[in-house]
């Protein structure tokens, strides 16, 4: 069980595990971590990619991509395509698994939290004021940020100056933990597709009690947005010859 695609989708699984984790911890209520705010979710964040990618270099993805915005913007750099359905799908069940695991992580925590908007959050993003055009926007700079700065410290110029790719792992999760800061605070910087949509599949079908609506009208905002802008980033890596 050592190959890309179990690679990715272990690390996806984790991801959205500690991830959607640490959400959980803050939204729900009677946990200790309720109300821990802002700071917290980003850090967990940070931390939950760190772990991501670690685990899936371990089983065997050694790009540990754990995003289909990087998998697109691998292909566009590439101008390879042959393995997107590969990477893709083994990120959304990875993150399919992983929201499911943590939702029965906080069971019975879910029974004494009222809201139905902040279990969704746990779940998925939202705009923190909705305007689906700035929504997008925001997605799709967030993407683009992650995805340059991510092949930057990967790059040849670098590398020549440092010992960046080998701290790859780490200064990837400074980076999320950066983005989460400056840009996340307007739709909850999911910067990934797979990361909102497979858990929102999870929230809809699972028997979570008073959850409500999954808000399918904003859930192709992520994903167009960081398919979008995984793909730009790509061809300003592609042309500048990182």
């Amino acid at each position: 069980m050592h190959s890309i695609w179990f690679g990715e989708f272990m690390g996806t699984l984790v991801l959205l595990l500690m991830g959607g984790g640490v959400n959980a911890t803050v939204s729900l209520r009677k946990t200790f971590g309720e109300a821990a705010g802002w700071m917290v979710i980003c850090t967990g964040w940070a931390l939950a990619v760190l772990c991501g990618v670690l685990t899936a270099q371990a089983f065997g993805s050694a790009g540990a991509h754990l995003n289909p915005a990087i998998s697109m913007a691998a292909a566009v750099i590439s101008n390879d395509y042959s393995q997107l359905g590969l990477y893709w799908s083994a990120q959304m069940l990875g993150a399919m698994c992983g929201a499911t695991i943590m939702a029965f992580h906080f069971w019975p925590h879910w029974r004494e939290t009222q809201n139905p908007a902040a279990k969704l959050g746990i779940f998925c993003t939202g705009p923190a004021i909705r305007a689906p055009f700035w929504n997008l926007l925001n997605e799709i700079v967030g993407t683009a940020v992650l995805v340059i700065v991510a092949q930057a410290i990967g790059s040849k110029g670098v590398a020549a100056n440092g010992p960046a790719p080998a701290l790859g792992p780490w200064l990837v999760a400074c980076l999320v933990w950066s983005i989460g800061l400056s840009l996340g605070s307007t739709t909850g910087y999911a910067i990934n597709p797979t990361r909102d949509l497979g858990p929102r599949i999870m929230h809809a079908l699972l028997p979570i009690p008073g959850k409500g609506s999954s808000d399918w009208s904003y859930a192709p905002i992520p994903v167009a947005g960081g398919l979008i802008g995984g793909a730009l980033a790509g061809l300003v890596v592609h042309f500048a010859q990182f």
